[in-house]
């Protein structure tokens, strides 16, 4: 059993990230495969199937190698079937994941939500290593989350744990968010967020500044060009990296108030800012998080990047799997 492999895949709207990794973590051999959106997503199952087939042949490997299969994805999952309850941007509703790919593989199944596996994968080899109480946020065009309580994943009453994105955080005249509610976290701790927020910056301030020549120049601005602005000193940059701080921060330490987290870990591509990021909302997390939490509590950066999601997946596999199948001498 020590040799086999578990397979983690993490289904994202553009792409299908797959591994085979071992049961210590290690990724063996790693790849990716375009999500095909077609009739509501339908043929996705069957073509991560495939792929995993392909991929096996390719290294001479017959399908006994592999234990089976953990699989992330967005949307709320149904714990008792593995279906995804529903995914706007795959086109699935009350999709069956689970029983259709377990049929197109001949191999168990283990199905989570994305943010949950990407938590999982920085508790497992990440940033989070060693801790059994961390919150995971993600920072990418929305905001998502995973909160894990003595080593186990919060799913919730009915699968909704960890909704972090969707913290209401600008409680008057916050703007409209994707889920029906409005001045959620992700309208403003996202990329797009930090966006929208440069654009109303650069609306009502006309100081000089490096963040508006580029806007002037391109009629464009990104959330790595505030960062990078914030880097050289620019006011009107740093004035919406703070709200944007601001606002993470009282949003995890409120959330910190109340799980008394060892680690918190900043993941998403507005992580890659580092310190830029972190350094402020360190501060501001200490100004709103009780005494005692912020101390018990470390902010990190994520280690895995896009690596999260397929090694959290092998986790779940290799947890819930292994214990079906009693084999506990690892």
């Amino acid at each position: 059993m020590g040799d086999r492999w578990l397979v983690g895949v993490d289904v994202g709207g553009t792409s299908i990230k797959m591994a085979f990794i071992n049961l210590m973590g290690d990724i063996i051999y790693s790849w990716e495969i375009d999500t095909d959106k077609r009739k509501s997503g339908r043929y996705i199952p069957i073509d991560i199937a495939r792929s995993i087939d392909k991929k096996l042949n390719e290294l001479n490997q017959t399908k006994s190698k592999l234990i089976g299969i953990g699989i992330g994805a967005p949307g709320p999952v149904n714990e008792q079937d593995g279906s995804i309850e529903i995914a706007i941007n795959l086109g699935w509703e009350n999709f069956p994941l689970q029983n259709i790919l377990e049929r197109e593989t001949s191999l168990p199944v283990v199905v989570d939500n994305d943010a949950n596996i990407a938590a999982i994968g920085e508790m497992w080899k990440g940033a989070g290593k060693g801790a059994k109480n961390l919150i995971c946020v993600t920072l990418g065009t929305g905001v998502g989350g995973g909160i894990i309580v003595n080593g186990e994943i919060v799913r919730g009453a009915n699968g909704a744990g960890g909704e972090i994105g969707h913290i209401t955080s600008v409680p008057k005249d916050g703007s409209p968010c994707n889920c029906g509610k409005t001045g959620c976290l992700e309208t403003v701790a996202s990329a797009t967020g930090i966006t929208r927020l440069a654009l109303e910056e650069l609306a009502s301030a006309n100081r000089i500044s490096k963040l508006r020549d580029h806007y002037d120049t391109h009629q464009t601005v990104t959330s790595k060009l505030v960062f990078d602005a914030v880097k050289e000193g620019d006011e009107i940059a740093k004035q919406v990296i703070d709200q944007v701080t601001f606002y993470l921060g009282v949003a995890i330490a409120n959330l910190a108030n109340g799980l008394n987290p060892e680690k918190i870990v900043i993941g998403g591509g507005v992580s890659k800012a580092g310190h830029a990021l972190l350094t402020p909302l360190k501060e501001q997390f200490s100004q709103f998080a009780f005494p005692r939490v912020a101390q018990g509590a470390e902010l990190v950066i994520a280690t895995l990047g896009n690596d999260a999601g397929i090694v959290g997946g092998a986790w779940l596999a290799k947890e819930k799997l292994m214990n079906e199948l009693q084999v506990l001498n690892l």
